[in-house]
């Protein structure tokens, strides 16, 4: 069961365009009147940058906030650790509220507890790759030696083990990213903020990234909260993805959940574009076949049992529903006919063994297979089949 590390309660933050606070508390003081937010904006002169949004955060997953411009994604990260004062609201770390934290309490959670991931690198040019890296146990007075030896397993970890004397500007983007999330890591924190931590990075390079956190976060499991304004991105690392709409939450839920049960049409419009072979499991698309035979039943049943469905092939199952193998028509026929005994009949195809494999990873198996693939669980138990409309039809949603 998952624990909660961190929870967002009725959070709001209003910037003053004219940096005043009494500006920022009588907005949110109208809020809580009723008056919407475009009155309120141009009524007091603030922007309303997070609107009354609750949510909770997963110890050990990955939680994935995803919006358009302006929705408010990286203002809420940053409320987080307190880059921006939040105006109302709680931000719990393990039931603890941080805004009620003093100085040297707000100091050591940033040192250890959370870490930043930033879009633009925020590396030190004055220092190589190793001195940027130990920064952060440095600043904490951790002796040179642990430090460097910290410093340079989280620089193996990410794919940058001999590179720690190099100078910072001579690597490239993805590289730099690589040694800010060492640098993260290194202080060994419990949360993780990546804020579009990969959204400069060019294609090739942000799809190996996407692939290293998923590395790094099945090694150490730590609490993510990745931001960015890309669906595929976002169902591709998530294991919980949150929607905000002009400061707003729209939606929290599985990659999965959220596919097939949109909140409203702006959820839906939002991941129309979305490539569902990379969000959807074979579980999503599995169906019972029409012709099942159980193990030891004559030949003449299973040529029955497929004429009254209407197929060509039935799939045989022993009595305690593990699958044996596929008869097809002429081969029951065979067996019928005295040629052929009933287990030389059955065909040995490919068998999908993890059902929660994305349908992605089983596109090319359904397009070799003449027939529909079978799906079975870890101990042999029959699931059901996946027939190549239905991964055409996830192709095309």
């Amino acid at each position: 069961m998952s624990t909660t590390i961190m929870q967002v309660k009725h959070l709001y933050k209003i910037f003053s365009t004219q940096d005043n606070d009494s500006k920022e508390k009588e907005a949110y003081t109208a809020l809580q009147e009723g008056t919407s937010v475009e009155e309120v904006t141009k009524k007091q002169q603030v922007v309303v940058a997070l609107n009354d949004v609750t949510l909770d955060v997963e110890e050990g997953k990955i939680l994935v906030i995803i919006g358009l411009s302006g929705s408010g994604k990286s203002t809420l990260i940053r409320c987080l650790n307190l880059l921006h004062r939040p105006t109302a609201g709680e931000v719990l770390y393990k039931g603890i509220n941080i805004l009620d934290y003093s100085h040297n309490q707000m100091q050591e959670f940033r040192r250890t507890k959370v870490a930043m991931v930033f879009q633009n690198f925020g590396l030190m040019s004055h220092r190589n790759v190793l001195q940027n890296v130990v920064y952060g146990l440095e600043v904490r007075g951790i002796e040179r030696g642990q430090r460097e030896k910290q410093a340079t397993a989280m620089l193996e970890m990410v794919g940058l083990q001999g590179w720690e004397n190099k100078d910072i500007r001579s690597l490239s983007g993805g590289m730099k990213q690589r040694v800010g999330i060492a640098r993260a890591l290194t202080n060994n924190p419990e949360i993780l903020l990546m804020d579009e931590a990969f959204s400069v990075l060019d294609p090739l390079v942000r799809n190996d990234l996407q692939f290293e956190l998923l590395r790094i976060q099945e090694k150490m499991l730590k609490t993510i909260i990745f931001i960015t304004h890309d669906i595929n991105e976002a169902f591709k690392l998530g294991d919980k993805v949150a929607i905000l709409r002009d400061g707003q939450l729209i939606q929290v839920a599985t990659p999965e959940e959220m596919l097939n049960n949109p909140a409203n049409d702006y959820v839906q419009r939002f991941i129309n574009n979305v490539d569902t072979t990379k969000v959807l499991t074979v579980r999503s698309i599995t169906e019972v076949p029409g012709a099942l035979v159980r193990e030891g039943v004559g030949a003449n049943l299973a040529v029955k049992i497929m004429g009254v469905n209407g197929v060509s092939s039935a799939y045989v199952l022993d009595s305690h529903m593990h699958y044996k193998g596929l008869l097809p028509l002429n081969a029951a026929l065979a067996v019928a006919g005295g040629k052929k005994s009933f287990a030389e009949a059955l065909l040995d195809i490919p068998c999908i063994t993890d059902p929660d494999i994305l349908i992605s990873d089983i596109v090319q198996m359904s397009a070799d297979s003449v027939f529909p693939l079978p799906v079975i669980d870890k101990d042999g138990l029959f699931l059901g089949i996946v027939t190549k409309a239905a991964v055409l039809t996830s192709l095309q949603k």
